[in-house]
């Protein structure tokens, strides 16, 4: 593996593997056939991209969409792999050269559609390279039960078999259940396969569901308190992306709108703008993000409920693939799951496929009302165990809302839907309690009912707002059909009687952390230049994560560039200068100055900043904030806050360590570093159990003076 590690830092910039991926490229590298199940973000493509370099011959990569083979060829080129796709994009004579260029070693990697695998001319090409190594991304895609079917890979074992020596086989997913998985074993025609689970979690992810809110309110408020971030907004249907498109153009925001009733030329500038940051906000049907590799998305939103768990995770995980902090939020109504019905009845599927397809809806159903970590529900539905019941990083887990009473506000809702015989809709209640002249109500005789106009004080709106509320909560039910009437469930009974009170949670607005990015946003304009200037997407130029880390750490000279994650040689050679040129630029304005190095970070002072970092993160702790929430207003990774910590404390600071130490697991603890020694910390954590991070371990070491 020792020339896996040199590829990595060369080609990629990074030390060291993230978790899982040592053990699928050693896997890769013995020959033998490999399904790896790891989370959106994990670093799928560098399990196959460095077997691919050290593998004689060709690397043929299955890729299900044009814009992802682009994206992953250009990020590949820009760090100097040699690597081409073949796709509809191209003429035939186009085709024709790379398979010759292929053939004469000019390429390690060659990305195609599965849809290409359908042509048996195309296959007969194939079958004069030379190729060692078939990678099938997106491979759920093979599954019939898997939430994007694709009939064309299919084609791809019987591919497979009539190649002339048979190449390595292996396979990558984020989001797989059990069938699935059972599924890809048999259909790609894997022998004695190696599969890895390395964990579906995504802990820099916050899971929020937002249930009953006005959906237009709601979206207008976020992006007003997040209007620098970059964000996707998910919608149901093309009309309400166009309606969700427009509040927000109106508003002024630089946004774009992605569905399948757009010709693909829009749809493709829409896309490009995007993933070169003109647009910060994208509005879309899920016919978009398939593949979309752009690490700098902070937020998703969806405007509705998903089909499946399995769309909703791979949707929502689109948020901060570089590793940052980022949100995902979805806005819960009871009409979405009509919707969704309805949209599911228009589909032509066996009745055994439409039976399992309601009840992974009940199962979405089932974790927007659920009370419990948000978190454990998505990773138990993907078959982990052993998770904790508490993340600390969910709506459910760190539940800050504000609770008010609107117990008499509901008996008159419910009393005037008793009153209307529940047979009427939400917005007719409404204007009924309002007390409107409308014709309707006035032809209905509405305003001789005694809960006409009980909500004067009120606007209509406030008032469907909160039946949606009410709704979401189940103290009411809608009927299906085109026209959904709003009744009265069996909970609402005992609020009429005066049994139970009902609390509606209002979320506190979030106060966005002042912190000074300054270098940050010079480094992100730099970047946008270069992208510019050489026609690829911001990320692949350097991701937000390693900005950040330039930002924090101040690299003046080559040496102290190469230790940022992210910088590899190639990315230094054709950007290296234009950054360093910028920090120095930026250090010399703001007086900074080096004081030491520790572990290959420069801890800096400059003329604004008085206070070691360090201590900084100390005083927060020490009111009342957690790690996570520190790292987030410092703009700094988890890893650095927890070694302030640490530092403090070997300081003789006031910092008490048993709060970092599960204290079930501190005599474990000690027994495997007088065990295997101090030295390094990676062995240590590979024996402990999952719950013992990293920070417990150096907590232990520090409380013993190990």
């Amino acid at each position: 593996m020792l020339q896996a590690q040199k590829i990595l830092k060369k080609y990629y910039g990074y030390e060291t593997f993230r978790s899982g991926q040592e053990k699928i490229i050693k896997s890769i590298l013995k020959g033998n056939d490999t399904f790896a199940i790891m989370p959106t973000g994990a670093g799928k493509s560098i399990c196959f991209q460095i077997p691919a370099l050290l593998l004689e011959g060709l690397t043929l990569v299955i890729s299900p969409l044009i814009s992802l083979m682009k994206d992953q060829v250009d990020a590949l080129e820009n760090i100097g792999i040699p690597s081409t796709y073949i796709n509809s994009s191209l003429t035939a004579i186009e085709v024709r050269e790379r398979i010759d260029h292929a053939k004469n070693g000019l390429y390690k990697l060659l990305y195609v559609a599965p849809e290409r695998l359908e042509s048996e001319n195309f296959c007969h090409l194939l079958k004069s390279l030379h190729i060692s190594l078939v990678a099938v991304d997106e491979a759920h895609c093979v599954s019939q039960w898997g939430h994007d079917f694709r009939p064309s890979y299919g084609a791809i074992a019987p591919l497979i078999k009539t190649l002339p020596n048979r190449p390595i086989v292996s396979a990558f997913t984020a989001t797989a259940t059990k069938e699935v998985k059972e599924d890809v074993v048999k259909l790609l025609s894997f022998e004695n396969p190696n599969v890895y689970v390395t964990g579906f979690d995504r802990e820099n992810l916050f899971f929020s569901v937002r249930r009953g809110m006005n959906k237009e309110d709601f979206i207008l408020d976020y992006i007003k308190e997040n209007k620098d971030e970059v964000g996707i907004i998910y919608a149901a249907t093309r009309k309400e992306v166009e309606h969700i498109y427009e509040n927000l153009r109106k508003k002024g925001y630089a946004v774009g709108k992605y569905h399948a009733g757009l010709d693909s030329d829009e749809r493709k500038k829409s896309q490009e703008s995007f993933i070169y940051d003109d647009l910060h906000i994208m509005v879309a049907t899920n016919a978009f993000g398939m593949g979309i590799d752009k690490s700098n998305v902070r937020y998703v939103i969806h405007h509705n409920i998903p089909k499946n768990m399995e769309a909703y995770y791979q949707e929502a995980g689109r948020a901060g693939r570089d590793g940052e902090h980022s949100e995902c939020i979805l806005l819960f109504g009871a009409q979405d799951v009509l919707l969704q019905k309805f949209l599911l009845e228009q589909n032509p599927l066996s009745l055994e496929r439409k039976r399992n397809e309601y009840r992974k809806l009940q199962e979405m159903v089932d974790y927007c009302y659920t009370t419990k970590c948000l978190r454990k529900y998505i990773l138990a539905y993907f078959g982990e165990e052993n998770i904790g019941n508490n993340c600390e990083n969910c709506s459910n887990c760190k539940d800050d809302s504000e609770l008010t009473d609107i117990t008499i506000e509901a008996q008159k809702i419910f009393s005037c839907i008793y009153r209307m015989k529940e047979k009427y809709g939400t917005s007719l209640v409404a204007q009924v309690l309002k007390g409107s002249k409308n014709k309707k109500v006035l032809s209905f005789g509405f305003d001789r009912l005694s809960t006409y106009g009980i909500m004067k004080e009120y606007t209509e709106k406030e008032i469907k707002d909160m039946t949606n509320i009410l709704i979401a909560e189940r103290y009411l039910y809608l009927t299906e059909g085109q026209y959904p009437m709003v009744r009265l469930a069996k909970k609402s009974i005992d609020v009429l009687k005066n049994r139970e009170r009902v609390l509606q949670k209002i979320p506190k607005i979030k106060e966005k952390a002042v912190t000074d990015s300054s270098l940050f946003g010079v480094l992100r304009k730099i970047r946008k230049e270069i992208s510019t200037r050489e026609k690829v997407p911001p990320y692949i130029v350097f991701a937000d994560s390693t900005l950040r880390q330039m930002s924090e750490a101040y690299p003046i000279d080559k040496e102290a560039m190469l230790n940022i994650k992210g910088v590899g040689e190639e990315k230094f050679k054709r950007y290296g200068d234009e950054f360093l040129n910028t920090i120095k630029k930026y250090v010399q304005e703001n007086q900074i100055k080096e004081v030491k190095i520790l572990d290959h970070k420069i801890v800096k002072e400059s003329k604004e900043e008085k206070i070691p970092s360090h201590i900084v993160t100390l005083n927060l702790y020490k009111e009342g904030k957690s790690l996570k929430e520190i790292a987030l207003i410092r703009e700094m990774t988890p890893f650095t806050i927890q070694n302030h910590i640490i530092r403090c404390a070997t300081e003789g600071f006031d910092v008490d360590l048993d709060d970092f130490i599960p204290k079930e697991y501190e005599s474990l603890i000690i027994k495997t570093i007088k065990k295997i020694g101090a030295e390094k910390l990676k062995p240590i954590k590979e024996v402990l159990p999952k719950e013992v991070d990293y920070l417990a371990i150096k907590a232990v070491l520090c409380k013993y003076n190990e």
